[in-house]
């Protein structure tokens, strides 16, 4: 079935496409999910409430080409994580300045990042407190400005410039720690 043909037959609520559907998109939303939540659990009832709007929601679909189908299903299941995040006060969580890690410079940790797995450095951002994690994700892998963060998360664009900034420290901190222990084991491995 092509991707027009699937769209249509949700359009119909057809079980069987939407099924497929699924089987086709859940692990890359999941994993979106979890990147928003910071925890498998939450990140299954994010995707459930998600599939859910989704099904209801086809005859809002526009189809615009290849492409489009993955990037409408992303942008409902990121609407539906901040929605969760917002009904449960998780938006605006912060550290305070004292639980903030040393200040390292985090534009000095682009050349590391390729030498950690990316299921370490995601388990980083899950990590992360609900509003960085979130202002993160939105303007890292949404592309979104702080603007347009700002606006959805109804929050200040100085807020949000902050939490990202708070965010990349936290996660620089993280990963020049991973690097020590990994430089360290690999030293006592080749010692052998």
């Amino acid at each position: 079935m092509s991707e027009e043909e699937l769209i249509e037959h949700c359009r119909q609520k057809d079980r069987f496409a939407q099924k497929q559907l699924y089987e086709l998109y859940a692990g890359s939303l999941y994993a979106l999910c979890i990147r928003y939540s910071g925890d498998r659990e939450t990140a299954k009832d994010i995707l459930h409430d998600g599939f859910l709007r989704i099904f209801t929601s086809f005859d809002k679909f526009d189809y615009r080409g290849k492409g489009s189908l993955k990037a409408w299903l992303s942008r409902v299941m990121v609407n539906t994580a901040l929605e969760y995040l917002r009904k449960n006060g998780k938006i605006n969580q912060v550290l305070t300045l004292d639980e903030i890690p040393d200040i390292v410079d985090p534009e000095s940790e682009g050349d590391d990042l390729e030498r950690i797995p990316q299921d370490v450095l995601m388990n980083f951002i899950s990590e992360l407190p609900s509003g960085y994690r979130t202002v993160f994700n939105l303007y890292t892998f949404e592309e979104k400005s702080h603007k347009e963060i700002a606006d959805l998360l109804k929050i200040s664009e100085k807020t949000s410039s902050s939490q990202l900034y708070r965010a990349r420290i936290i996660l620089a901190k993280k990963i020049k720690k991973y690097l020590m222990e990994t430089d360290a084991w690999n030293k006592k491995i080749d010692g052998l």
